[in-house]
């Protein structure tokens, strides 16, 4: 078995107190994702009382396992996914595990948020080691009771049995005797090949709740007293709040008051607004009359910067990318030199516009603000952020700050941001009540935190024999680049180099689904498919050899990726959708994808049905190493799939004079069903390294598979996005 050691620097992982009506609980520190609440089953008594103390496992004297997780719930499913693991180790039937969601604290846990396809990566040896000491603890506990080693012992889904006898005893008539075993230096976790229930299929434990509708989301959170609020923030970005009709506003019906209301605060860090800091504020007792009060709202404002729009974005990225400053950059060989060389050279530019979030739960958040006190309850991906945001912005000691978490209706990025607690705790301070905050969509869609528009250039060189020689790469945005120097494909080619320079605007922005990998994947993939065409080699068969090589004999003293697990995926998809098969009517496209330490490789069946593409079938394989959930896992990849098609399908934002054009689903367009793939199959590869991400890694290669299938059904290279806004515009399909 392998052993993991509970001590680190001093500081022990584990304690062991005892709980309220007998019984054990096992408290680890480095919990940094566990997660959900569910639904007790009753299959065991819940013990009379419970021992209620965040980052601890609960073993009642029922046998009833409780978690108590502190990582937000965003649609990952890790609520259901990481107790799966403590219940892994600790050998306990799944039927009898709870877990509730925790509040904020940082005095327990680590890493409390959810981003970065982080939860199980960070959390993994964790949760395995909180599960693996309880069970130590309880045959200890069981072998003392019966005068045995604990080699005589064995377990399963929390029955303690006597190898040699009949005799057996449950977790939950030992638990209360475990309480004094000393806690080992060193436990040992399970075989991987022994697990039981991680790589198997679980619902949702959260399912049954969000389908008949109880309240786990933040527009679900309410208390009594509690107002409604709604904001009015410049109605372009360049432009702040002088005045307004605050007497006429406040006198409508529904309406009990209205002001301004400022959330600058001292020494913002990156969560926090940079945009709109000045917004009017309207506080009554439902939406409706306060949606009606913005309409009526007469506000004075004035432009305090330039009023962007959408030719000037592009303008400023064609200059950055010709003389802006290079923020980082990688080199390999000679390109310059080898580029002269070259007998072919292939060119492109691929850009993408601004993206809104467009989170399925609009933005809102609880706050109830006194005057030596604040308590905060909603939908965030970064309590610990906000936290201290609101601690600077109230001028209140941090321990005076709580933060609880609700389940999230999505995220995305778009919560990883904090100003709309922010502007909760403002208006809860100002009218010395409890208040919800709660947008519109046009709050939301012109408020800003995009994902930022990109442009980049990419330019191969092959020589007589059709073998790439040189390969270069540039990339702008507003304001970052898009461009990964050490990512595929640095290490394949002799005579490399890459380079990220970043790019002024006044355009909030922040992260989105896969940052900066959703754009690079379609780009790069884009330009591969092109260089293997003007090679006259297969795509599959071109990267295989530009791994190959990385394999063989890398170039350059790093890079991010392994070269055999992305080779890998390229095989197994390869194999899975029999590429190379001849389908008629049917245009196939190929991608493969590194990023948050996994590997997704996908092809994608076009066909064209009255003129227009519709995605028939996609086929992924995937290397996260191992799957805990399988059935959540495929979804977060199936979702990721669409997601990628849909927005580089059908999805801009725009800007004229520093205001949004598109300000709801009128005009902003996301995929409908009718469009989304027929059928999306995933395979996994089977292996025993720790998991990484999986919530984002499925989105970036669905890019790049689609402007490849694109390609192969219209003989166009398609390198702007949304694709289906060009597609019209030169009439390819009719």
């Amino acid at each position: 078995m392998t052993k993991i050691k509970t001590q680190y620097n001093r500081r022990s992982f584990l304690k062991v107190s005892a709980a309220a009506g007998g019984g054990m609980l096992i408290g680890f520190s480095w919990l940094t994702g566990c997660i959900t609440d569910k639904e007790s089953k009753e299959v065991l008594a819940i013990p009379n009382e419970w021992y209620d103390i965040n980052g601890y496992i609960k073993i009642g004297d029922t046998g009833m396992v409780t978690i108590y997780s502190p990582n937000p719930e965003i649609g990952q499913n890790v609520r259901t996914s990481m107790p799966m693991i403590v219940a892994e180790e600790l050998d306990v039937n799944w039927e009898h595990v709870v877990v509730e969601q925790a509040p904020l604290n940082t005095g327990f846990y680590q890493n409390q948020f959810a981003g970065g396809s982080l939860s199980i990566k960070l959390s993994w040896n964790a949760l395995r080691m909180a599960g693996a000491a309880g069970r130590r603890m309880l045959l200890e506990a069981a072998a003392k009771e019966w005068g045995l080693s604990v080699s005589d012992l064995s377990v399963a889904k929390g029955v303690i049995k006597e190898t040699n006898s009949e005799r057996s005893i449950t977790y939950g008539d030992i638990a209360s005797k475990a309480v004094g075993i000393e806690i080992p230096e060193e436990i040992e976790l399970k075989e991987i090949k022994d697990f039981q229930l991680i790589g198997t299929s679980v619902k949702n434990v959260d399912g049954k709740k969000i389908v008949t509708g109880k309240p786990l989301f933040g527009l679900d959170f309410k208390t009594e007293g509690m107002q409604i609020a709604m904001i009015q923030h410049p109605p372009a970005f360049g432009m702040k709040l002088k005045d307004f009709n605050q007497e006429e506003i406040k006198k409508m019906p529904g309406v009990s008051d209205a002001f301004m209301i400022d959330i600058t605060i001292p020494e913002p860090s990156w969560s926090d607004e940079k945009g709109f800091l000045q917004l009017i504020a309207i506080v009554g007792d439902s939406t409706w009359p306060l949606i009606k009060a913005k309409k009526a709202i007469k506000a004075n404002w004035e432009q305090v910067s330039e009023l962007e729009s959408s030719e000037i974005h592009m303008k400023t990225m064609e200059t950055a990318l010709m003389s802006g400053k290079v923020e980082k950059s990688r080199k390999d060989g000679n390109p310059d030199e080898a580029f002269k060389k070259a007998t072919k050279i292939i060119e492109r530019s691929y850009s993408s516009p601004f993206l809104a979030h467009n989170t399925m739960e609009p933005m809102n958040f609880y706050a109830n603000v006194t005057q030596d006190s604040a308590e905060l309850v909603g939908p965030t991906q970064t309590p610990e952020a906000l936290e201290g945001s609101v601690a600077k912005l109230l001028n209140l000691p941090i321990e005076n700050i709580t933060v609880n978490m609700t389940r999230m209706g999505g995220g995305f990025g778009r919560r990883l941001y904090v100003h709309f607690g922010l502007e909760a705790a403002a208006i809860s301070q100002k009218i010395g009540a409890p208040v919800k905050l709660i947008y519109t969509r046009e709050d939301d869609m012109s408020q800003g935190t995009y994902r930022p528009a990109y442009l980049s250039h990419y330019k191969a060189g092959l020589d007589e024999h059709n073998n790439i020689i040189a390969f270069s790469v540039k990339g702008t945005g507003l304001p970052e680049s898009s461009i990964f120097p050490d990512r595929f494909p640095a290490g394949t080619v002799e005579n490399y180099s890459a380079e990220e320079i970043s790019a002024n605007t006044n355009i909030t922005t922040g992260a989105w689904r896969a940052p900066r990998s959703h754009f690079t994947a379609g780009a790069e993939q884009s330009f591969l498919d092109e260089v293997a065409e003007a090679a006259g080699k297969d795509p599959i068969d071109f990267r295989l050899e530009l791994f190959d090589r990385a394999i063989k004999n890398p170039v350059g003293e790093k890079h991010d990726y392994e070269a055999k697990r992305y080779a890998g995926v390229l095989k197994l998809v390869k194999e899975k959708s029999n590429w190379g098969e001849q389908k008629p009517e049917i245009y196939r496209g190929v991608a493969a994808y590194f990023c948050h330490d996994s590997y997704v490789a996908e092809v994608l069946d076009i066909a064209l049905e009255n003129g227009q593409p519709k995605v028939k079938k996609v086929w992924c394989a995937v290397d996260c190493g191992i799957v805990v959930n399988r059935d959540a896992a495929k979804n977060m990849i199936q979702g990721g799939v669409i997601d990628g098609i849909g927005h580089a399908m059908y999805s801009e934002l725009t800007f004229n004079n520093g205001a949004a054009n598109e300000m709801n689903f009128d005009r902003y367009q996301l995929m409908r069903h009718s469009q989304a793939p027929e059928a999306i199959e995933v395979f996994f590869v089977e292996n025993e390294i720790a998991p990484t991400g999986l919530g984002e890694p499925g989105l970036p290669p669905a890019v790049g598979a689609l402007a490849n299938a694109l390609y192969q059904a219209t003989g166009q290279r398609l390198t702007t996005q949304p694709f289906a806004n060009h597609i019209k515009a030169q009439k390819l399909l009719g």
